[in-house]
């Protein structure tokens, strides 16, 4: 403190050091001091001058104050001091007292000017997150607040070198979880800065669980009844989400939707809104629509819309909708809610269409804001959120405009009650300029892309005042156009007829029946007009092109090439090219073309809506090329567009061809699953009937076995037996009868074993005359073929004896079942009148039993002849055999003691052969080779000769 006193103010008999003097002797003294107390004083008196002197204290001080941040981290102290004065000297958030107007944009690049400094040696901002690591409330909460000041001054570079740092952007997440609300508080604020503009940290930060604290910070704080830590949290949120496709989607799959639908519960006292309230509130429903945004991919926003109707969210926000004392500003957004919430999700739309208004009778949501929209004494903003939802209700909704429309036709008006139809005519006809525009836009939209619709609409009649016939819809729109109103009501009619003509053949020809509707439009395109009325020039041009390019030519005054020659004559096509042009250079056709909802700063901005844009870049270049075309390109063009009619319509009969197979299919798969479940359903029983069907045969195992120790039921089964000896004395017969069956039964086994040898004897002494000659083959063949036949009948005959011997033991089976049955014959009765009963039964059910053995008896003794015979006729057929292969084995015999006469007589004729060349060769006659030759040609016609021969003995 001394060195403080000395260096700032002290008693001095001297002139007074300026506030840079004493600046660097405070820098000297940090830099130079040994001591650690002398150098935090010195940063403590740095502190203290850096808000008054900021320029000097950051261009003298800053790089001793870092060059304490590195090494003298052992102190908390002097660290927090060095941080505080970096934060003072780099931070704009100075007092506004102390600042000068002039001078704010000076003290704005000075504050970049510092942190561009600081951020120069990117160590800097490492050591600054390692100081964010830091427990020490003195020195973590500086840290904090100076990292948000060098990111709003620098954030793109500052985020760069946060994102290169390793696990950078996690130190920072911790802050959340820190348990000093103040820090937390400021981490939020840190974050904000961090997320602003950069996708990569906003996906790192979500990853992060970042979703899960803040929504766990906003449920702590109150919801929207919190304060400005739940402004902050919120601000937060959408700046991890706005423009962000892999948050949003993370958003909804970690089900975080679900927890925003407790923000939106506001209690029946809705009195004394605060300021923070509604702004919290305002930043939810932002929040809300920032998931389902246009602007987002479809399958995103189409996902999110559905979560946000199954957790109730929709619900709840229509409950605020419908409220009494609700803020205007919420009300406003809250309808801009519930419009991206529905549009274009067909659940969504039917919900809305359900709500109803708590009054007396109830009204349809639709109709209470469709009344204040049409209503001149409501807040512009509100007027144009109720025509955005509206446009939102109907928009890809067939049905919803089909309902809007129906309330228009002479069939459905109830006269008791108001509806959308009858307060869109009243708008449309009413004095209010902004009335008839809202009202003409919210009628194109129910005609949007439905041409069906848009013929209904034909028939819509108006009573125009009392006594006079009533007048088509498209008629009184014409009428109005033609008194010259507004230009605002004039656009606003013109933009209704061009969308409900376009398109729409029969629409067309309606409007050109009206003989005076051509002329009209004619002369407002043909006349030099003032800048305002360019913009119906155009409009009228787009009518009248519209009229060209979608006529059938029914009407033959007003066919397409006396329409093109009509505006050759009156026009120009040239001058009409150019006021068709006038729409999209016009200034508010491209604000309206950028985003659906209609934002304008004044009702006289309000001139154009999203979808007629469209509309218009549609038709306006073929629109041009129709009025150049000639008429048989226009022949042409008919003939193309029939031909995509019907492919059309073929398409959409295919379309319902394969939605009839859905359905089919879906009914199949009901039936499946219920005859799936009716089956598992009888499994069960069958399983449990199964159960206790083995629990009645345990039991009755049980009392059998009980029953058979019983003495009194030794003494029924004696009399029994008694009663039944007849019976008994035929099982033994039938017992004796099976063992001769038996006996006989391997006899015949063994007489088939030894035919069996017999013919593979046969067999084999037949493949031993295999080579001899094809007489013999044939016939041996022949042989072959009957062994084979006798084999397939000895196997006929045992499978034959295999079935008697099953049916044998099926007898035994029996006979064993009739001893049992003798033996068990109702022990249980007690009185000797049931046994007699039992018995009587038990002898008839024998002797009926004994009969079909008998007849069984019977069948087998005859299939036992039938095998007699066969085997006879076997044993007949292998004797044939027998005498065959002996007469054929004598025959080969022969022919080889034939065949070896044969070659004898050849050895001697070679001999012969031999000697007579020898005898030449003595008389010196060289006749080797012919000889040899000759020889050769002898022993081949020797040895075709043998083979004749032996053919002829074959």
């Amino acid at each position: 403190m001394n060195f403080l006193r000395g260096v700032m103010g002290g008693p001095s008999a001297g002139p007074q050091p300026s506030g840079a003097d004493t600046i660097q002797k405070l820098c000297d003294r940090v830099a130079s001091s040994t001591l650690l107390d002398d150098r935090r004083d010195a940063v403590r008196a740095l502190k203290s001058l850096s808000k008054k002197y900021r320029l000097e204290v950051g261009i003298q001080a800053m790089e001793h104050l870092i060059h304490v941040l590195e090494t003298d981290r052992s102190d908390s102290e002097i660290i927090g001091y060095a941080l505080d004065t970096l934060y003072n000297v780099i931070s704009n958030d100075l007092e506004e007292e102390e600042q000068e107007e002039n001078s704010a944009k000076q003290v704005d690049d000075l504050g970049s000017q510092f942190t561009e400094i600081f951020i120069k040696q990117q160590e800097n901002v490492t050591l600054l997150l390692t100081l964010v690591e830091e427990f020490d409330f003195h020195v973590r909460w500086p840290a904090v607040k100076l990292l948000t000041s060098l990111l709003k001054q620098q954030g793109p570079q500052v985020q760069q070198i946060i994102l290169v740092s390793p696990m950078g952007v996690s130190r920072l997440m911790d802050l959340l979880a820190d348990s000093r609300e103040v820090i937390r508080n400021d981490g939020v604020l840190l974050l904000q800065q961090l997320t602003k503009s950069n996708a990569a940290i906003q996906k790192i930060v979500a990853f992060e669980n970042a979703f899960e604290r803040l929504l766990d910070i906003i449920t702590e704080e109150g919801n929207s009844d919190g304060g400005i830590v739940v402004e902050d949290c919120l601000l937060l949120l959408q700046n991890l989400l706005k423009n962000n496709n892999s948050n949003q989607n993370f958003f909804k799959e970690g089900s975080y939707i679900q927890r925003m639908k407790p923000w939106f519960e506001v209690g029946d006292d809705n009195c004394g809104w605060s300021a923070q309230k509604v702004t919290n509130l305002h930043l939810m429903l932002q929040l809300v629509r920032v998931l389902v945004s246009p602007t987002n991919p479809p399958g995103a926003t189409s996902s999110c819309q559905k979560a946000m109707f199954h957790c109730g969210l929709l619900q709840q926000l229509c409950t605020i909708l419908m409220a009494t004392g609700v803020p205007a500003d919420i009300l406003t957004e809250t309808i801009n809610t519930v419009s991206e919430v529905i549009r274009g999700c067909q659940t969504n739309q039917d919900y809305f269409a359900s709500v109803n208004a708590p009054s007396n009778p109830p009204r349809p949501a639709i109709v209470v804001l469709l009344m204040s929209m049409v209503n001149e004494r409501q807040p512009f903003v509100l007027r144009c959120a109720v025509l955005y939802c509206f446009q939102c209700f109907l928009y890809k909704n067939q049905k919803g405009q089909g309902e809007i429309v129906s309330t228009l036709l002479p069939s459905t008006i109830d006269g008791n009650s108001v509806s959308a139809g009858q307060l869109l005519c009243g708008g449309l006809f009413s004095t209010d300029s902004l009335s008839n525009w809202c009202a003409a836009v919210a009628l194109a939209h129910a005609l949007q892309e439905n041409a069906t619709l848009k013929e209904q609409l034909l028939r819509v009649q108006l009573a125009t005042s009392i006594g006079n016939p009533p007048v088509s819809l498209l008629q009184q729109c014409t009428n109005i156009l033609s008194q010259g109103s507004k230009v605002q009501t004039r656009v606003g009619l013109l933009m209704l007829l061009c969308t409900w003509l376009s398109n729409c053949s029969i629409a067309v020809t309606h409007f050109l029946h009206n003989p005076a509707n051509v002329p009209f439009l004619t002369g407002q395109i043909a006349e030099n007009l003032g800048e305002e009325e360019q913009l119906v020039q155009g409009l009228c041009a787009l009518l009248l092109g519209i009229s060209i390019y979608y006529n059938d030519n029914s009407l033959e005054n007003y066919r397409k090439e006396k329409l093109k020659q009509l505006i050759e004559k009156r026009i120009g096509r040239e001058n009409f090219i150019e006021k068709l042009g006038f729409i999209s250079k016009h200034e508010l056709y491209s604000r309206a073309a950028q985003k659906p909802q209609p934002s304008f700063s004044s009702p006289d901005h309000m001139m154009f809506d999203h979808e007629f844009t469209k509309l218009v870049k549609e038709l306006e270049g073929v629109i041009s090329k129709a009025i150049y075309k000639s008429s048989e390109e226009d022949k042409k063009e008919e003939e193309v567009k029939k031909t995509l009619e019907q492919h059309d319509n073929i398409v959409t009969h295919y379309k319902k061809v394969i939605r009839e197979q859905d359905q089919e299919l879906e009914e199949l798969k009901q039936r499946i699953n219920t005859l799936t479940s009716q089956n598992e359903q009888l499994q069960a029983t069958v399983t449990q009937q199964v159960s206790q069907i083995q629990q009645h045969k345990d039991q009755y195992n049980l009392l059998k076995v009980q029953l058979g120790k019983d003495p009194q039921h030794h003494n029924s089964h004696g009399d029994t037996l008694q009663m039944n000896g007849i019976q008994t004395e035929e099982v033994s017969k039938l017992k004796e009868e099976l063992e001769e069956w038996k006996n006989k039964h391997e006899l015949l086994q063994g007489q088939l074993k030894e035919k069996d040898s017999v013919i593979e004897k046969l067999n084999s002494s037949q493949l031993e005359m295999g080579a001899t000659e094809q007489s013999l083959q044939t016939s041996r063949f022949g042989g072959l073929e009957h062994s084979n036949e006798l084999q397939k009948e000895l196997e006929m005959l045992r499978s034959q004896i295999q079935l008697q011997s099953a049916e044998i033991s099926k007898l035994q089976m029996e006979n064993q079942k009739l001893q049992v049955m003798n033996t068990a014959a109702d022990p249980m009765l007690g009185d000797s009148g049931a046994t007699a009963a039992t018995s009587s039964e038990s002898e008839a059910r024998l002797e009926q039993e004994i009969k079909e053995l008998k007849s069984q008896v019977k069948a087998l003794s005859e299939e036992k002849e039938s095998l007699k015979q066969q085997l006879d006729s076997s044993t007949s057929t292998v004797a044939i055999l027998q005498d065959k292969n002996s007469r054929l084995e004598r025959e080969v015999a022969e022919s080889k003691k034939e065949q070896d006469d044969l070659l004898v007589l050849l050895a001697d004729q070679d001999q012969k052969i031999a000697a007579q060349k020898m005898k030449l060769k003595d008389f010196g006659v060289a006749v080797e080779d012919e000889d040899d030759t000759e020889s050769g040609d002898q022993g081949d016609e020797d040895e075709d000769g043998d083979e004749e021969e032996q053919d002829e003995n074959a």
